[in-house]
C-alpha cells in the first residue's frame, strides 16, 4: 500500500518546511509514503532548499503553472510510481499526526475524501471575534456544497468554534483542493484537475467529474489540518483570487449550470464591468484566454 503526498509550492519555502514537519510526525507503519514537492517557478530560496532535501521527491517548473497544471504534475509522477492513493495537501497547511490513518480508514467507503480544516491560528477571516481559547478550533471546511445558483462552493461550518457539531463522516458534494484524498482510480478514470482554470474551481469541476463517473466524496471529522487561508494567493479578497474567480465561475456554470444560471451569472458580471479585474475576467471568459489568463504576465 503506498500513499503519495503531492504538494504544490510557490514562492512559500517557510510554509512548506512547515508543512513537511508536520508529515513527519505522522504515523504510517502499516503503508508506504511518498512525498512528491512540485515547485512553481518560485524565486525565493525554494529550489536550491527543497532540491536538496533527501526525504522527497522534487520536481522542479520553470515556469508558474498554476495550481492544475502544477499539481498534475505530480499526480502523473505518483501514478508513474504506482501510488495507490494520492494525497493533495496545500503548502500552507499543518497536518495532525493521525491525518493518513483516519483517511486511509475511510478510503474503503469513500473515493475521495477531505477532512476536518480548521484555521490555523491568526488566519481567522474575524480575526477579533474569537477568545484565545478558540484559537485552532475555528472551523474554515467541515465538507461543502456547491451553491448551483451562485456557482460557487460553500464551506460547511466556516467561522464556526469546534464543539462537536462535524463529529460526523457524511456524503459532500465538494472535497477541497487543500487537502484531497484521492483514490488512484479516480485520476485514471476521469482524468486530472481540468487545465484552463489554472487557480480555483478546479477542485469543484473535479469533484463534479468524479460524482458523475458514479465516484463517493466524503468528510471525514477525524482526520484533521489546520490551514493558512490563502497564504499563496496573498490573501482572501486579493485582486488575484477575484481575477480567477470571476473568470472561473463562468467557465464552470458554462459547463456545467442550467441555462437561467448562465444568463444570471452574465447579467451579474456586465453589471461590474466598471470595475477592472471583473472586466477583465470577463473578457477573457468570451475570447477563452483560460489557464494563466491576462492578469498574470
Amino acid at each position: 500500500m503506498k500513499i503519495a503526498i503531492v504538494i504544490l509550492n510557490y514562492n512559500g519555502l517557510a510554509n512548506t518546511l512547515q508543512c513537511l514537519k508536520s508529515l513527519k510526525k505522522c504515523s504510517h507503519d502499516k503503508f508506504k509514503v511518498e512525498i512528491i514537492i512540485i515547485d512553481n517557478d518560485s524565486k525565493d530560496d525554494s529550489v536550491e532548499t527543497l532540491s536538496k532535501l533527501k526525504d522527497i521527491i522534487f520536481i522542479q517548473n520553470h515556469n508558474n503553472l498554476g495550481f492544475a497544471a502544477g499539481n498534475n504534475i505530480g499526480i502523473k509522477k505518483a501514478l508513474q510510481r504506482n501510488a495507490d492513493y494520492i494525497l493533495i495537501l496545500n503548502n500552507d497547511t499543518i497536518v495532525d499526526s493521525d491525518l493518513l490513518i483516519n483517511l486511509l480508514a475511510m478510503s474503503k467507503t469513500g473515493d475521495i475524501i477531505s477532512p476536518k480544516i480548521y484555521f490555523a491560528p491568526g488566519f481567522e477571516f474575524h480575526k477579533k471575534r474569537y477568545k484565545k481559547d478558540d484559537l485552532g478550533k475555528v472551523i474554515w471546511y467541515a465538507g461543502a456544497k456547491i451553491d448551483w445558483q451562485n456557482i460557487i462552493g460553500q464551506h460547511l461550518g466556516v467561522d464556526e468554534v469546534d464543539g462537536g457539531q462535524f463529529d460526523e463522516r457524511y456524503q459532500i458534494d465538494l472535497a477541497t483542493g487543500a487537502c484531497m484524498f484521492v483514490r488512484s482510480e479516480v485520476f485514471k478514470k476521469i482524468g486530472y484537475f481540468d487545465e484552463k482554470y489554472f487557480l480555483y474551481l478546479e477542485d469543484m469541476d473535479f469533484c463534479v467529474r468524479a460524482k458523475n463517473a458514479g465516484f463517493k466524496i466524503l468528510f471525514e471529522p477525524e482526520a484533521v489540518v489546520w490551514h493558512k487561508n490563502a497564504g499563496t494567493a496573498g490573501g482572501p479578497g486579493s485582486r488575484l483570487q477575484d481575477y480567477f474567480i470571476s473568470r472561473n465561475r463562468l467557465l464552470f456554470a458554462f459547463e456545467y449550470a442550467p441555462l437561467r444560471t448562465k444568463i444570471a451569472l452574465i447579467r451579474q458580471i456586465l453589471s461590474q464591468l466598471k470595475d477592472p479585474i471583473k472586466r477583465t475576467a470577463f473578457v477573457d471568459f468570451i475570447t477563452r484566454r483560460f489557464g494563466k489568463g491576462s492578469f498574470l504576465k
